[in-house]
C-alpha cells in the first residue's frame, strides 16, 4: 500500500479521461478535447477526486448525465463511465443510433456480462457505428474514497446495502445473496485499485501482505450514535455534509422581517473541503475548540498581511521629493513587489478562512443551542464506565439541553453500555421522560430486542487503559468577546487517547494478542490449503498494514480513532471502509425502521458465508 487509496484511484480515473492512455508527462501538451458521459454512480466517484478545473486541464469540455437531454456533438469523442446496469445500456445503444459522437470509449464502473456487451454489439452493427466504439473497459471503481485512507461502497441505492436493509428480521435469502454479491463486487473493485487482491501474489513489493478484518456494524452500536467534537465528524453530525462537500443555510439580509411579512428566503451556500485545503488536512481530526482557535489565529495572520499591503502602497503613494521620503520608496518597493506577486496565494488564503469561519460558526451555534457538551461528556464517561456526575433523567427532562433526537442517542448509548439492565421501573420512567420530551421511542424498541438476544456481541465500551480527562465540563464558558472564536478554559482541556471497539479489535488482530474478545475470529489465507483455515493463523509476525471494513455502515467518529491509533504505532498503516457513511441521525431513523419480531423468530443474527469473487477473465 505505498500509494493512498485517493492517489491509485485519481490515477486509474485519470488514465480514463485520456482514452485509457498513461496522461502526458508534458502539462503544457494541448489536450484532446472530449465530452465525459457518467452516470450518477460514476458522478459522486469522480467529485470527491476531480474539481471541475481539473476535468477542464485534461481535455474535458462538457460533462453530463447519461439519461438526461444531450445535443450532437459529432467532432469530438466521448468517454463514458457509467454502471453495466440494463437502463444504461439501452440509453448508450440510443446514442450509437443517434450518432451524438465522432467515437465512444466505454468504460464501466464494474465488469460488464457478456450478454450486455453483446447487446453493444448488436446496436452499434444496426447502427453502422462498429469503428467508432473505439475502447470497452471494466475500470473495476465501483467504490468511493473521501480520504487517502477512507472508502465507502455507494451513495446512490445505498439503502440496498443500508444497516436496515441487513438486519431486517424478515430479510429473503435471494435479498441477502443480493446484498452480499454488491457488497463482494465493490470489495474486489477497490482491491484490484489498490493492487491488493486478495489471492494475487503478483506484488510489486515482496513484504508482508496487509490484514483484512471484516466486521459487523453490530459489534458496536453505542460509536455511531455517539456526540462528538472533532472538526470532521462534528460537520457530518450537525450540519449537512456530503461526499467532502458541505452546505450551510443563511438568511439573506441581517435584518428582521416585518411581523406578519414571509419569512426570507434561505441561501444555501455550498464548500467543497478537499485535500487542497492545507488547514482542513490539518485540523479535521483536532478537537473543535483548537480548530476555533486556529481559525482566528490564520484570520489574524491574514490581516496582518493585508494591513501591510495597505501601508506599503501607501508609502508607495508619497509626494515630495526630500531624501527620507525618497530612502523610504526605495527600501520598501522591493517589499511591494513581494507582496503583489503573492497577492494570488493571499486571496486563496483568504477565501479558506471565508470558508472555515463560516462552516466553524455553524457548527459553533449548533454546540451552543443544543448543549453538545452536557451530551459529549456525559456519553463519554458512559462509554468509559466512568463515574457520573449528573442524573440521566435530569439531562433528558431539562428542555434547553439538546432536541428530542439528542436525548434518544443518549439514552440508547445508556442503554447499550449498561452492564446491568434498567429495571422495569425505571425503564418506564425513562420512557415517560423521553415521551415528554418529543422522542420517538422506535429505535428503543428495537435496541430493546437487540439487547435481549443471547447471541449479540457484549456491550462495547472505550478502552479504559487510556483514561479521558475532562477538566470541567466542555464547552460551558464558550463566549464571544469581539473575536470570532473565543472559548475561555479550552486550554485546560486534554483528550487523552482511547481505542473505541473496531480499534481494540484491530489492535488484537495486528499484533497478534490473545485476548477473549478476538480469540474466536476465523482467519483465512488463501495461500493455505482448502479446507485449512483455523482461528489461529499460521503468520506469527504482527501486520504492519490492516484494511478495516464494517458491514451495515460506519462513521466518522470511528475512522478518526483509527487514524489516531495509527499515528501513535510508528510503521503501521490503516485504512477504513464501510459499506454506507451514516450520521447519528441517519442512523437511529435506520434503527427506528425496524419491524419488531420475537428473538426465535430473528433470522438476522446468523452468520453468513464470506465470498470472494474469482479473478476475471
Amino acid at each position: 500500500m505505498a500509494a493512498s487509496v485517493r492517489e491509485k484511484q485519481t490515477a486509474a480515473l485519470r488514465r480514463m479521461l485520456n482514452l485509457n492512455a498513461p496522461p502526458p508527462k508534458n502539462s503544457a501538451a494541448e489536450p484532446v478535447w472530449k465530452v465525459l458521459v457518467y452516470d450518477r454512480f460514476g458522478q459522486d466517484i469522480i467529485s470527491p477526486l476531480l474539481a471541475v478545473k481539473e476535468l477542464r486541464d485534461m481535455g474535458i469540455t462538457l460533462h453530463l448525465l447519461l439519461h438526461s437531454d444531450r445535443d450532437p456533438i459529432p467532432d469530438v469523442p466521448a468517454i463514458y463511465f457509467v454502471m453495466p446496469t440494463e437502463e444504461n445500456i439501452d440509453r448508450i445503444c440510443q446514442d450509437l443510433r443517434n450518432q451524438l459522437y465522432e467515437s465512444y470509449y466505454l468504460n464501466f464502473i464494474s465488469a460488464i456480462s457478456r450478454s450486455k456487451l453483446e447487446d453493444i454489439a448488436s446496436s452499434a452493427l444496426a447502427a453502422n457505428a462498429v469503428t467508432q466504439v473505439t475502447k470497452v473497459f471494466d475500470q473495476y471503481l465501483n467504490f468511493i474514497t473521501l480520504e487517502d485512507d477512507m472508502f465507502i461502497l455507494c451513495n446512490q441505492n445505498k439503502e440496498h446495502i443500508s444497516y436496515h436493509a441487513i438486519n431486517k428480521p424478515d430479510i429473503m435469502d435471494t435479498d441477502m445473496e443480493a446484498i452480499m454479491v454488491t457488497i463482494v463486487d465493490s470489495l474486489f473493485c477497490f482491491f484490484v485499485t489498490l493492487g491488493e487482491e486478495p489471492g494475487f501474489f503478483t506484488r510489486s513489493r515482496p513484504f508482508q501482505r496487509p490484514l483484512f478484518v471484516l466486521v459487523d456494524r453490530n459489534l458496536d452500536l453505542a460509536t455511531p450514535l455517539h456526540h462528538t467534537w472533532t472538526y470532521q465528524a462534528l460537520i457530518h453530525d450537525v450540519l449537512d455534509f456530503h461526499l467532502n462537500r458541505v452546505s450551510i443555510e443563511e438568511t439573506v439580509g441581517s435584518e428582521a422581517s416585518p411581523a406578519g411579512a414571509r419569512p426570507k428566503k434561505k441561501n444555501k451556500k455550498k464548500y467543497d473541503l478537499t485535500a487542497a485545503d492545507k488547514f482542513w488536512q490539518k485540523h479535521k481530526g483536532s478537537p473543535f475548540p483548537e480548530v476555533a482557535e486556529a481559525v482566528q489565529e490564520e484570520l489574524d495572520t491574514y490581516r496582518n498581511q493585508e494591513e501591510e499591503v495597505k501601508r506599503l502602497k501607501s508609502i508607495m503613494g508619497l509626494e515630495g521629493e526630500d531624501e527620507g521620503a525618497i530612502s523610504m520608496l526605495s527600501d520598501n518597493t522591493a517589499k511591494l513587489t513581494s507582496a503583489v506577486s503573492s497577492l494570488p496565494e493571499l486571496l486563496e488564503k483568504k477565501r479558506l478562512i471565508d470558508l472555515h469561519t463560516n462552516v466553524a460558526t455553524a457548527v459553533l451555534d449548533h454546540i451552543k443551542s443544543r448543549k453538545l457538551d452536557v451530551y459529549f461528556e456525559y456519553e463519554e464517561k458512559l462509554m468509559s464506565k466512568s463515574t457520573l456526575d449528573k442524573s440521566l433523567l435530569d439531562i433528558i427532562s431539562d428542555p434547553d439541553a439538546g432536541t428530542p433526537e439528542d436525548k434518544m442517542r443518549l439514552f440508547l448509548i445508556f442503554y447499550i453500555t449498561a452492564q446491568v439492565p434498567p429495571s422495569e421501573g425505571d425503564l418506564e420512567q425513562y420512557k415517560r421522560a423521553l415521551q415528554d420530551t418529543g422522542c420517538d421511542l422506535s429505535p428503543l424498541n428495537y435496541i430493546s430486542l437487540w439487547g435481549t438476544d443471547p447471541r449479540r456481541p457484549s456491550s462495547p465500551c472505550l478502552d479504559t487503559s487510556h483514561s479521558l480527562c475532562l477538566p470541567g465540563r466542555l464547552f460551558s464558558r464558550v463566549m464571544n468577546t469581539g473575536s470570532q472564536f473565543v472559548m475561555e478554559g479550552v486550554k485546560n482541556l486534554v483528550l487523552k487517547q482511547h481505542n473505541l471497539p473496531v480499534t481494540r479489535i484491530l489492535d488484537n488482530l495486528m499484533d497478534m494478542k490473545s485476548n477473549p474478545e478476538t480469540d474466536d475470529y476465523r482467519y483465512f489465507d488463501p495461500k493455505m490449503l482448502r479446507g485449512s483455515e483455523s482461528s489461529i493463523p499460521r503468520n506469527k509476525n504482527p501486520f504492519q498494514e490492516a484494511i478495516v471494513f464494517v458491514v451495515g455502515g460506519g462513521n466518522y467518529i470511528e475512522y478518526q480513532n483509527l487514524v489516531d491509533y495509527a499515528k501513535s504505532r510508528q510503521g503501521k498503516r490503516i485504512l477504513y471502509g464501510c459499506s454506507e457513511l451514516f450520521n447519528a441521525s441517519q442512523f437511529i431513523k435506520q434503527v427506528g425502521q425496524h419491524q419488531y419480531l420475537e428473538p426465535d423468530a430473528c433470522s438476522y443474527w446468523e452468520p453468513v458465508e464470506v465470498k470472494f469473487l474469482g479473478r476475471p477473465q
